[in-house]
């Protein structure tokens, strides 16, 4: 006779989880890639401003994942080096739309005519994380609502 509690079963991350979260990374990322005044304030950051944005941008990736829909637990979750497997694919889709859409439509040569190479890398590297902040929110809301 088993008396010990059945095994929380771990939550399978799917690709389909993935291509929710794309869908709601572009959506929402789409419009701040292409505003100047994001390419502006991006120019005018510096490394600690750059490093609370990344913060930010993963806070609100984390909570909305974990702490909002309280039905999903990370301890439960699939992982890679100790971090879940969908938090991992979170980060790479908000990032990773508002770059893509950065090179499709231009942004860094059209808001950066004139800049050297290191600076045109460091200032669309800025604006990516920006943009992220607005991306995580679509990504994570698309992943939590479907």
């Amino acid at each position: 006779m088993n008396l010990r509690p059945p095994r929380p079963r771990r939550p399978q991350f799917r690709l389909a989880d993935s291509a929710q979260q794309l869908v709601g990374g572009f959506l929402l990322a789409g419009p701040f890639v292409v505003t100047e005044e994001v390419w502006s304030l991006a120019g005018n950051m510096n490394l600690l401003q750059t490093l609370l944005t990344v913060g930010i941008v993963a806070g609100i990736g984390y909570a909305t994942l974990y702490k909002a829909d309280t039905a999903r637990d990370p301890d439960v979750e699939h992982e890679v080096v100790g971090i879940p497997v969908r938090f991992v694919s979170l980060m790479i889709v908000s990032f990773g739309s508002v770059t893509i859409l950065a090179v499709v439509f231009g942004a860094p040569e059209t808001f950066l005519k004139d800049a050297s190479t290191g600076k045109l890398v460091a200032t669309t590297f800025k604006a990516i994380s920006v943009g992220a902040v607005f991306s995580v929110v679509g990504a994570a809301t698309a992943d939590s609502v479907f």
